[in-house]
């Protein structure tokens, strides 16, 4: 499974067992920015509207939060890309709700 951010799509893959990767690939999209960062630098109100504008139910509220917002993930999409020589999509995943611990 690899998993996007709260606000995109996870996928479950099954590897190609490509030697030149040990036979793996990527495990999550990845962070974008540290969390400190993601907490100074990302936009509390644009952050929610993303969540809100897919209609994920989600437990972003204050800037504490910001560390695992959409905001602070690379792009899945190129994540998924860029290791289509490593594992091939069996399912999309699509986020209905999220809660962060």
């Amino acid at each position: 499974m690899i998993p996007g951010s709260q606000g995109t799509f996870s996928y479950i893959v099954k590897g190609l067992g490509n030697p030149e990767s040990f036979k793996s690939c990527s495990h999550g999209a990845g962070r974008q920015l540290a969390r400190k960062k993601a907490i100074r630098e990302l936009d509390l109100e644009k952050e929610i509207a993303i969540l809100n504008d897919k209609g994920v139910v989600h437990s972003v509220r204050n800037e504490k939060d910001l560390d695992e917002a959409p905001g602070a993930y690379k792009d899945i999409n190129v994540v998924m890309n860029n290791q289509k020589d490593l594992a091939e999509i069996v399912v999309e995943l699509t986020p209905l709700a999220v809660l962060k611990g």
